[in-house]
């Protein structure tokens, strides 16, 4: 379990899950992306290893992945985003954000204990169902970092049960079944009744990601969990380096957090 994550949620305050991809729209770019994403005000920040296969994401994040591969972005580059990171800002949660195969091709152990050993809190495997994590999991417990789990709008009260089991922290609860991308709206009835269930069944805190751009969407979203992930919004404003957006962006999210009830 991560010490970092622990004390952000222990704050009480609905919590901003920020993502942007390593190496997009190059290093540099990426780097002053995560740093703007952080002193704006984002309280754990994802770090997005690009994978050719990104099963999960929409056509923003997809591009991110696709020009950060092009740039020859991959483990090495990713451990150095991670590294930079934390030695400039020792307080914030870094997540990797990872699909299974580059775990599964670098190994496991490697994996975990590089990342472990950058600075990293953990990781979050789109890819990899609850079921099928128990290797991975073990070796982040061993080295105390946190493997979150994603749950889905479909997943039944079981499912969720066995997804509470292995999460670490929190759980990442997709707010439609799909892929990333904004959205206009989002299917806030049926959200509300799924985290009534998972509150039911899990006390571990829960994050809603997937569609969330506007401010209004976060005060929405937060009256139901204890925060969001965005993602597109800033990858897209990342990839123009439109830098004073991506602070506005931040700045207005967390107006829409605080204002939740």
């Amino acid at each position: 379990m991560s010490e970092r994550l622990k004390k952000n949620f222990l704050s009480g305050n609905k919590l901003l899950v920020s993502y942007a991809m390593v190496g997009y729209p190059d290093f540099e770019s990426s780097l002053k992306t995560f740093e703007l994403l952080i002193e704006s005000g984002s309280d754990i920040i994802e770090i997005g290893y690009p994978f050719s296969d990104p099963v999960a994401d929409g056509s923003t994040i997809q591009v991110a992945h696709e020009k950060a591969l092009e740039n020859k972005i991959g483990f090495k580059e990713v451990l150095r985003a991670v590294e930079l990171l934390r030695s400039k800002y020792p307080e914030v949660p870094l997540i990797v954000m990872t699909y299974y195969n580059p775990i599964f091709k670098i190994g496991l152990e490697k994996f975990v204990s590089s990342f472990k050993s950058a600075g990293a809190d953990g990781f979050i495997v789109p890819d990899l169902p609850p079921e099928e994590s128990g290797e991975l999991k073990k070796l982040a417990d061993e080295n105390g970092l946190s493997l979150i789990m994603l749950a889905a709008p479909t997943s039944p009260e079981r499912r969720l049960r066995l997804i509470c089991q292995r999460t670490g922290e929190f759980t990442y609860f997709v707010s439609v079944t799909g892929i990333t991308g904004e959205r206009d709206t989002l299917p806030l009835e049926n959200l509300k009744r799924k985290i009534q269930v998972y509150r039911r069944v899990c006390n571990k805190k829960v994050v809603v990601g997937f569609g969330i751009s506007k401010r209004e969407q976060a005060k929405l979203i937060s009256s139901l969990a204890d925060g969001i992930v965005v993602g597109s919004l800033f990858v897209k404003l990342s990839g123009k380096r439109d830098f004073e957006g991506l602070k506005k962006a931040v700045k207005e999210l967390k107006e829409g957090l605080s204002t939740a009830s």
